[in-house]
C-alpha cells in the first residue's frame, strides 16, 4: 500500500511542487497583537514584516494533534497505509510533539521524523522522501531518506539584527553576539536544529558577500554529486533576488534552484531582511 507524506508549512514548499506530489501540508500559526492567523493560509509576508518592524508583538503556534490527526484519518481514507510526517526541528518548536500525539491514535502507521531542521532544507527531504513512496519504498525506508537529505543541508542565513530571534528565545549559541549586535551584521548557520554563529562583519554588504562565499563553498563539498539550492528572503526581495542569480551563474551542479520567500512562522522569529541560503546535496543517484 501507498506511504502519504505529511509536512508542516515551515517546509516553505512551494505549491506547485506539493501539488504534483500530492503532499500534506499542516500550517502552524502565528498570534499578531493577539489575533491568530494560519500560515499561508489568512497572513501574508507584507503584513508581518510591517508588523516586525514596527515591533507589534508576534508569536507562533504549534498545530493541534487533532490537526494532524485529521491529516493522517484523511491519508487513511484515501488509501494510504501508512504516513511520513516531516516536521520543523523540535529544538524549534513543538510541532513534532503535536504530530507523534496524533500518531498514536492514527488508524495507520505514522513515522515521525524530526528533520533538524526548517525551510527548503527541510522541504528537499520531503520532496526526496515523495519521490521514494512514489517509487513503492516502503514507510521506515521514506522516513530515513527524508531525515538523512534533511540532515545533510546546509543552512546559511543573514539577518539585520538578532532581536527578533531573541525575542522569540531561538537564538541559541548566537546569543554570545547580543552584547556587538548593533555593530555587527551577524551571518549565522543552523546545525542539528538548533542556531550557531558563523561571523560577524561590519556592512550588510560584506555580510551578503562571505554568505555567498559560503554557499559556495558548501556546493564544492558536496562535489560531482550536486546540489539543489535555495533562496530564502523575508522583505528583501531585491538583495535576495541579487544574490540567487550570482548563485545560479557560478553553480553549474545545482539541478533545482528555488526562490522562495520565508514564510511567517520562521519570518516571525529572524524578522525582515533576513536572507538564507539553503545547499542540499542530492541524493545517490541524483533523484529528488
Amino acid at each position: 500500500m501507498s506511504v502519504a507524506i505529511v509536512t508542516d508549512s515551515t517546509a516553505s514548499l512551494p505549491g506547485d511542487l506539493v501539488a504534483s506530489h500530492g503532499i500534506v501540508v499542516v500550517p502552524l500559526h502565528v498570534v499578531l497583537g493577539g489575533q491568530q492567523y494560519i500560515e499561508g493560509v489568512d497572513i501574508g509576508t507584507v503584513e508581518l514584516a510591517a508588523a516586525l518592524r514596527e515591533f507589534t508583538p508576534v508569536s507562533t503556534s504549534r498545530p493541534s494533534p487533532r490537526a494532524f490527526l485529521e491529516a493522517y484519518e484523511s491519508a487513511a481514507a484515501g488509501g494510504a497505509g501508512s504516513v511520513v510526517s516531516v516536521h520543523i526541528s523540535a529544538d524549534m518548536s513543538g510541532t513534532v510533539g503535536s504530530a507523534s500525539l496524533a500518531a498514536r491514535q492514527s488508524p495507520i502507521p505514522v513515522e515521525v521524523v524530526d528533520s533538524r531542521s526548517v525551510g527548503m532544507a527541510m522541504g528537499y527531504g520531503v520532496l526526496s522522501a515523495a519521490v521514494a513512496a512514489e517509487q513503492g519504498q516502503d514507510a521506515k525506508t521514506v522516513a530515513a531518506i527524508a531525515g538523512a537529505r534533511a540532515r545533510a543541508a546546509t543552512v546559511l542565513f543573514y539577518v539585520d539584527n538578532l532581536e527578533h530571534l531573541r525575542r522569540g528565545g531561538r537564538i541559541g549559541a548566537a546569543s554570545a553576539l547580543l552584547g556587538s549586535a548593533l555593530a555587527i551584521k551577524p551571518l549565522l548557520a543552523l546545525t542539528d536544529g538548533h542556531i550557531d554563529p558563523v561571523e560577524k562583519v561590519r556592512t550588510s554588504a560584506r555580510a551578503l558577500s562571505r554568505l555567498e562565499d559560503l554557499a559556495l563553498e558548501s556546493v564544492e563539498v558536496a562535489g560531482e554529486s550536486g546540489v539543489d539550492i535555495a533562496v530564502h528572503h523575508l522583505d528583501s526581495e531585491t538583495r535576495a533576488g541579487d544574490l540567487f542569480d550570482r548563485l545560479r551563474a557560478k553553480v553549474s551542479t545545482a539541478t533545482t534552484m528555488l526562490f522562495v520567500e520565508l514564510g511567517a512562522v520562521v519570518g516571525a522569529h529572524v524578522g525582515p531582511g533576513t536572507i538564507a541560503v539553503v545547499v542540499s546535496p542530492r541524493p545517490d543517484g541524483g533523484q529528488a
